[in-house]
């Protein structure tokens, strides 16, 4: 009983320090841009670039480009990757666009320079271009013959199409600006404007309560809770509970809870980026380029705005919701059973496992990957868990890479929608670039100088491409010659 209590205590610390470090200057911003993306980015300008008659430097990175743009998980992604492959999107560009998409989406992205560093998620961006364009070269070239009769049918569907407008483009710049002033880690964003301390004698024994009730424990990746994180948490209620109807209902229109919940939202963004620390003589408030910037930009966010019709901000505010809605319980479900899993892992396990980068720690990582699927974000905190437990960084990106694509739900809808064959050769790929990722960044972090690993990953696109225009010129040379 003892062990069960001490697992569930566990589990709600990792929640609070989730929550309460992580949740508000990084996925708040990222579920507004996420759902800006959805209701104010025609479908057709960003589809239109993968259709059969887009040249291939074109519909690849087009392909990447767009999937960068949804926060979808490997499941989610379906239904969209159905879409585009039945309208007549290449094989290539729509498999890049499936693995890119779960992989390097801004809310993944964004979520891993927060949790992780800077590194992961520029490590994590760079190889999920490399090897997902890479895979969908190769899947493009193994199904060439069988793809093209299916692509010639439907290209008239990839023609034309409506622009992004520019305020559109201006009004979802400022939303990244504001994601990036409430997460960059550079010294003007740091450097302390004002400084001042309110006494409160009773500030230090609330402290020491939160410091007992959640404890810090670095070994563990446990960050603790703060007065100011308490509070922050209490906001968070606040929100949710306010854009349940004013966010859930505003496609019906505006009304006081639409309102109440922005207002909120900003208020509690400002708030986190203030510095409040708990002192023997009370609280000591810091006030920094970031929390000035914030300010900033969630000012200008409102002009903005009035640009638009009303439907467009409602449409933003309920696909915003709708984000919320599908991922966010999913993130507390994970994050709480992170700290139940992490109260029963040794970190000898994980050393033994995967606490160097050899090829079979690389592949540990891309198997757990594969039969332990987590929801999109959600493998965020399980690999800083596990990072936290002696993980070596390289079979971390290994499973980072893998795991948003691999679930095997997700491997019978693809295999519903391409195929059996096609399927499984993707999943193959999928796994052995992962490994190579691993592999490579794992290389970089033991000491491996940039430049090498450089002209490694340029060459190996470099042969992949000229192997590729290879295959094809024979290919095409055979058919003529028949």
């Amino acid at each position: 009983m003892e062990l069960v209590i001490a697992a569930l205590q566990s589990g709600a610390a990792s929640l609070a320090s989730y929550l309460a470090a992580h949740v508000l200057l990084c996925l708040v911003p990222a579920f507004f841009i996420a759902g800006g993306l959805s209701a104010l980015v025609p479908q057709q300008s960003i589809v239109r670039f993968l259709g059969p008659d887009a040249p291939r430097y074109i519909a690849y990175p087009a392909a990447a480009g767009a999937g960068s743009l949804l926060a979808v998980c490997s499941c989610t992604v379906q239904p969209l990757f159905a879409g585009i492959y039945s309208k007549g999107a290449g094989l290539g560009p729509a498999i890049t666009f499936l693995f890119f998409a779960p992989a390097a989406n801004i809310l993944a992205l964004s979520y891993t320079g927060v949790a992780l560093g800077a590194d992961f998620a520029i490590a994590r961006i760079v190889l999920a271009l490399c090897f997902g364009i890479g895979i969908g070269l190769l899947m493009a070239l193994i199904f060439r013959q069988g793809d093209a009769a299916r692509t010639s049918a439907n290209a008239a569907a990839f023609a034309g199409g409506e622009s992004i407008s520019r305020r559109a483009l201006v009004f979802l710049g400022t939303l990244v600006a504001l994601l990036i002033a409430g997460t960059l880690k550079v010294d003007f964003l740091a450097a302390t404007l004002f400084s001042t301390t309110l006494p409160w004698e009773g500030v230090g024994s609330a402290q020491a309560v939160l410091d007992r009730l959640v404890p810090v424990n670095e070994i563990k990746g446990e960050e603790g809770l703060s007065l100011q994180g308490l509070t922050l948490i209490g906001l968070l209620l606040a929100i949710g509970a306010a854009a349940w109807r004013g966010l859930g209902k505003v496609d019906e229109g505006f009304n006081r809870l639409s309102w109440l919940a922005l207002g909120l939202t900003v208020v509690t963004l400002v708030f986190a980026a203030i510095g409040i620390r708990a002192t023997d003589t009370g609280l000591a408030f810091t006030v920094s380029g970031r929390t000035l910037a914030v300010a900033a930009l969630c000012a200008t966010l409102l002009p903005q705005a009035r640009r638009f019709d009303v439907w467009d901000m409602q449409q933003w505010l309920w696909e915003t919701w709708r984000f919320i809605k599908m991922i966010f319980p999913l993130l507390i479900v994970g994050v709480f059973l992170v700290g139940v899993i992490r109260s029963f892992i040794q970190p000898e396990w994980i050393q033994y496992v995967a606490g160097a980068n050899t090829v079979l720690a690389n592949l540990a990582g891309v198997v757990f990957g594969v039969f332990m699927y987590f929801p999109t974000l959600v493998e965020v905190p399980i690999a800083k868990m596990f990072l936290s437990l002696g993980m070596h960084p390289g079979p971390l990106i290994a499973y980072l890479m893998a795991d948003p694509e691999l679930s095997l739900q997700s491997i019978l809808i693809t295999s519903a929608i391409i195929g059996k064959l096609k399927a499984w050769t993707y999943v193959g790929l999928v796994a052995v670039f992962s490994t190579i990722s691993g592999l490579t960044y794992g290389a970089w972090v033991d000491g491996t100088p940039l430049t090498t690993l450089a002209l490694v990953i340029g060459g190996f696109i470099l042969t992949l491409t000229l192997v590729v225009q290879v295959i094809e010129r024979l290919q095409r040379n055979s058919k003529e010659a028949t």
